[in-house]
């Protein structure tokens, strides 16, 4: 079977969506994070939720669950693009390897530059390497 993030993909951009994350979970559940301009309505989560039913029946594709939802206020960073999307906004980032005795940041991100996540912490330029990146989320401005 294709890969369904790819296959998704581009069955959400014919529908005005972008596919921000796909997760599939245990006993069947497969969950979905879509996102567009503007942000993301229960009428959108109900639309791509019925689109994806008939689309997952026609193709055979095996599940028992499907959850369609928004990416949150806090939404992962997961595509190179999302680093650029997403420059100037505060963001936390956890990394794999600790730098500087530290396993999380947060700052403003600055963008990505040749597979280098570039983040001000206190006022300071950080640099770190995109493979050392397990998760980067937008921080939700209080």
């Amino acid at each position: 079977m294709m890969d369904l993030s790819a296959r998704l993909e581009p069955v959400l951009a014919g529908l005005g969506y972008e596919l921000v994350m796909l997760e599939r979970a245990g006993r069947g559940l497969i969950r979905i994070f879509i996102d567009k301009p503007g942000g993301i309505t229960i009428d959108d989560c109900v639309a791509v939720s019925n689109h994806l039913t008939h689309l997952f029946t026609v193709e055979n594709i095996d599940y028992d669950r499907l959850e369609v939802s928004s990416p949150g206020l806090d939404r992962p960073l997961v595509k190179p693009q999302d680093y650029a999307r997403f420059a100037g906004q505060p963001v936390t980032l956890k990394l794999r390897v600790p730098m500087d005795n530290r396993r999380r940041l947060s700052g403003q991100l600055i963008g990505l530059e040749a597979d280098v996540v570039k983040v001000i912490v206190d006022g300071t330029e950080v640099s770190v390497d995109l493979r050392n990146v397990d998760v980067a989320r937008l921080k939700p401005m209080v």
